[in-house]
């Protein structure tokens, strides 16, 4: 497979789970602006930029017109912004829009059609009905993924992209409860559509202390949720394997995949106590080891071919 669609097919993944993950946090924080009268908005939205990467210029505490509706045109309908949900589908659509000779049809036209949808869906309804469209619009281009990809590199490089894009964006997700203005633990479990799992699996649950430890024992070790940051890393690792088969008696040669095992293990060996205590730390551990993973993975599959420069004879 050439690099140039290898590495289309990995950011498509990323973006589309990007959007999808953008969408969640968004939801869940608006939903609690709105239901806490007694928050401060300005501040909330702030702490929210700064997790999801907003430049500084932009949260900058001058900034008079903060507010959740601003906090929408950043992370939502802005396409010029880097960090929101209509930049992460435009740029899913144009590397699809590139390897159209790889991708199928239905794929192509699912993309194409979400792209275009967004004019329709900007600030047409509520914060809550635009994310809920998107986390729908993105579940059926994944689907269709799923079920026209062969399970051949390509399928691995959109998987590998989607599954260390999730591994980061939970952890962004995690990273918020450590914020004065964060959301409960009850809120984060139902973002992540992770509620009815969570209460299956510790059957009903308990209140208090308890139920914060086990909450986090679900998002971030559970080996069978797949939002779980240790489930998509082990997926990571699986399309890694798959991508290229490692013989060797002891170590890694790739290092991408020795970066993905390290950190999985060092998050499976804690406890969730543990974890909880320093929770933003270890959220930012994650994020750093998944831009490092990826940067691997670029250095290794998707090598930057140097420009040709003249210089004028002597």
């Amino acid at each position: 497979m050439l690099s140039r669609i290898a590495e289309s097919l990995f950011w498509i993944g990323r973006y589309l789970e990007r959007a999808d993950s953008t969408a969640r946090i968004v939801d869940v924080h608006v939903q609690r602006l709105l239901e806490d009268a007694w928050l401060d908005e300005a501040e909330a939205c702030r702490a929210l930029l700064t997790v999801m990467g907003v430049p500084g210029a932009e949260v900058t505490a001058a900034d008079p017109g903060l507010d959740r509706v601003r906090l929408m045109e950043l992370l939502g309908y802005d396409a010029a912004s880097p960090s929101s949900i209509a930049a992460a589908l435009g740029a899913a659509r144009e590397n699809a829009r590139r390897v159209r000779e790889t991708v199928s049809s239905e794929l192509w036209e699912s993309l194409n059609t979400t792209f275009y949808g967004l004019t329709g869906r900007v600030k047409a309804g509520s914060a809550n009905r635009f994310c809920t469209w998107v986390r729908e619009r993105v579940a059926t281009v994944t689907g269709i993924a799923d079920t026209t990809m062969s399970r051949d590199a390509g399928y691995w490089f959109l998987s590998l992209g989607r599954s260390l894009e999730r591994a980061d964006m939970t952890a962004r997700l995690l990273s918020t409860t450590a914020l004065a203005v964060g959301p409960t633990w009850q809120t984060m479990l139902r973002s992540c559509g992770a509620y009815e799992a969570f209460l299956r699996t510790y059957s009903g649950g308990r209140s208090g202390a308890r139920s914060d430890a086990q909450a986090a024992e679900f998002l971030l070790l559970d080996r069978l949720f797949p939002r779980s940051v240790v489930y998509a890393l082990s997926t990571a690792e699986g399309c890694l394997a798959e991508l290229s088969p490692d013989q060797r008696r002891a170590g890694y040669g790739d290092e991408a995949l020795r970066l993905l095992t390290r950190t999985r293990t060092q998050l499976e060996f804690r406890s969730p106590a543990e974890l909880l205590a320093g929770l933003a730390e270890e959220m930012s551990r994650v994020q750093e080891a998944c831009s490092e993973v990826s940067q691997a993975v670029s250095a290794r599959y998707f090598p930057a071919v140097a420009t040709v420069s003249w210089t004028a004879e002597a």
